[in-house]
């Protein structure tokens, strides 16, 4: 798998435009060329010459590369970013990666713009460039959850948050991509490995832990859990 993010052009600018193209090679499409279609793809030999990297190939590499595709594409999808050629461009504040802020997309509140619909964009990009099944790997919220004196914890943001990208996924469906399934990140709190911070919490399961290691380490169910439960049982038909 790879870490997709969505790219857009920040303006309709032909430069702006340019370095979304490149970015996305670079930054994305370069893994998965590599992956489903068996060779080194050739917009790469002028990064390479530019960045002095030298590739040693051996005499059987390139049949070994092009005998051994991928039977199905896989990614993370967590946010989108922003290509553009415009130094001051703002920046989010996200801890994967430091990319350019889009001014129409809400923020996480550590900074990783929540963009559902480049979900969809991502995925039919994806199939239309291999025609290859696809597994999406990652794909979650990072948020504070509060537990309460009863036990329970409402974070109906995840909820939406997962929600608007199963609805996206199943346009996407509608769209006409092979999308063979999905998993959310991740199914328990667990240690961040982005932030590395036990507070920045993914799962639909709390686990009474803080960042300096402390806590019962007993498990509770959260509001996201039942309905995510619910949405699996039906296969992504019951969104509420």
């Amino acid at each position: 798998m790879i870490a997709r993010f969505t790219t857009y052009p920040a303006t309709c600018h032909p430069d702006d435009v340019l370095q979304m193209i490149l970015d996305d090679q670079y930054s994305n499409w370069f893994y998965l060329d590599v992956l489903a279609r068996g060779a080194y793809p050739a917009y790469m030999r002028r990064y390479f010459e530019k960045e002095n990297i030298h590739i040693k190939m051996e005499a059987v590499d390139d049949e070994i590369l092009n005998n051994n595709t991928i039977d199905f594409t896989a990614f993370s999808y967590y946010f989108s970013q922003v290509s553009t050629v415009n130094q001051g461009w703002e920046k989010t504040s996200g801890n994967l990666i430091m990319a350019n802020k889009n001014p129409h997309l809400e923020s996480s509140e550590w900074g990783w713009q929540k963009d559902p619909v480049g979900l969809r964009i991502t995925l039919n990009q994806v199939y239309d460039r291999y025609q290859l099944p696809i597994f999406i790997a990652e794909n979650g919220l990072g948020a504070k959850d509060v537990l309460e004196n009863d036990g329970s914890v409402h974070d109906s943001y995840r909820i939406d948050y997962i929600k608007t990208h199963v609805e996206q996924m199943k346009e996407a469906i509608l769209d006409g991509v092979d999308l063979i399934g999905y998993t959310m990140w991740g199914f328990i709190d667990i240690v961040s490995c982005g932030s590395m911070e036990m507070s920045k919490r993914y799962g639909v399961i709390y686990v009474d832990q803080d960042d300096e290691g402390k806590g019962s380490k007993k498990r509770y169910k959260k509001d996201s859990f039942y309905w995510y439960k619910k949405c699996i049982e039906s296969n992504g038909e019951d969104l509420e």
